[in-house]
Parts: C-alpha cells; sequence; structure tokens
C-alpha cells in the first residue's frame, strides 16, 4: 500500500480548513495525513480547535522570529506538501520548498488576489465590482502573495442579495471540497510519478 501523503498545515484563524481536511482524510476521501499544525500565535481559536480534534498543534515561542520558526518546523518535517488553511502572511520559500507549498484563496484567482486580499476584503471587492460568479482557487505557493500556478477552481453565483458575509458563506461551501480535491490530486499524481 502506497505511504498516505504528509501534511503540515499552517493556520492563522478559526482552524475550520484544517478540521475539514482532516475530516476528508477521516472519510477516506483523501489518501493523507496532517503531520502537524503550525499556528501563527498560540493564541488563535485554531490551535485549542486543532488540539481538540487529536491534531499536533505547535505554537512559536513569544520571542524570535516567526518565519524562522515556521522553516525550521518545516525543515526538521520535511513533508510531502505543505497546506496554507488561512495562513495570513506571505510564507518565505526557500529552493527546498518550492512545489511543495499549497494555498487556498476566497476568490477565483487571478482576480481579487494580492496584498490585504483575505477574508472579507475579498468578498467586499467581489462584490463592489458587480461579479455574478465567484468562488475559490487552490494553487501552487511562490515567492508573490496569491501568485503561482493554479491546480484546480471551484465556482459558485453571487447573488443580487449578497453581502459579504453571506457570500463568505457560499464560499467557504467550495472551499471545502476543494482543498481536499487538490491535494488527493496531488496524491494520486505522485503516486503515479512514482510508478511510471
Amino acid at each position: 500500500m502506497t505511504k498516505p501523503l504528509g501534511l503540515v498545515c499552517l493556520a492563522s484563524g478559526g482552524g475550520r480548513t484544517v478540521l475539514n481536511l482532516q475530516q476528508a482524510i477521516q472519510d477516506g476521501r483523501v489518501q493523507a495525513t496532517i503531520e502537524a499544525v503550525l499556528v501563527s500565535r498560540a493564541e488563535v481559536a485554531a490551535s485549542s480547535r486543532c488540539r481538540d480534534a487529536g491534531l499536533t498543534t505547535l505554537a512559536p515561542p513569544t520571542h524570535g522570529d516567526l518565519d524562522d520558526w515556521i522553516l525550521e518546523q518545516l525543515h526538521d518535517r520535511q513533508p510531502d506538501l505543505v497546506c496554507l488553511c488561512g495562513y495570513l502572511r506571505l510564507l518565505p520559500m526557500p529552493a527546498w520548498l518550492h512545489g511543495r507549498v499549497i494555498n487556498i484563496h476566497p476568490a477565483l484567482l487571478p482576480d481579487f488576489g494580492g496584498p490585504g486580499m483575505y477574508g472579507h476584503h475579498v468578498h467586499e471587492a467581489v462584490l463592489a465590482a458587480g461579479m455574478n460568479e465567484s468562488g475559490c482557487t487552490v494553487h501552487y505557493v511562490d515567492e508573490r502573495y496569491d501568485h503561482g500556478p493554479t491546480i484546480l477552481q471551484r465556482q459558485c453565483p453571487v447573488l443580487p442579495n449578497d453581502d459579504a458575509q453571506t457570500l463568505a458563506a457560499r464560499v467557504f461551501e467550495e472551499e471545502c471540497l476543494a482543498l481536499p480535491e487538490a491535494v488527493q490530486q496531488i496524491a494520486e499524481d505522485r503516486r503515479a510519478g512514482q510508478t511510471d
């Protein structure tokens, strides 16, 4: 049996994306295992939620550089894939990480991405632009915010009476499908590469 894809997840918020991915793994929809969750601060909700779900969850020390700590943890663990699950900092990308980090963004990139485009800011921008469609994008991470090759996108309608909150909820439903689908796609691609 092929070894599951080893994941490390990074989170800055509530942890819903990590827990959704873990549920997909438990349901057998994704051949992967979450080896650790790295949170940007000990007090974020993701820290307690992921720990309560039985996931190894680590927070940075109160002193020192967060980026250095994250890279040290990733280097020590050498995961097959790093998933940015609502991680709001630009991750430094040394050469050894290239092609091993993915992100999920709550819009159809390349539109509505870049610095400052996260959470409700994205959905407000989509509404202000009068778009009739939104969605989410899973993409490989490079040295720029919300940049890098797209793995997959999922669409949803923008309804006439939407506000940022209702649109966010609809987009998040698509995110709950998109990230597990992308991770499974990567797992299958790597497995196929090993058997060629």
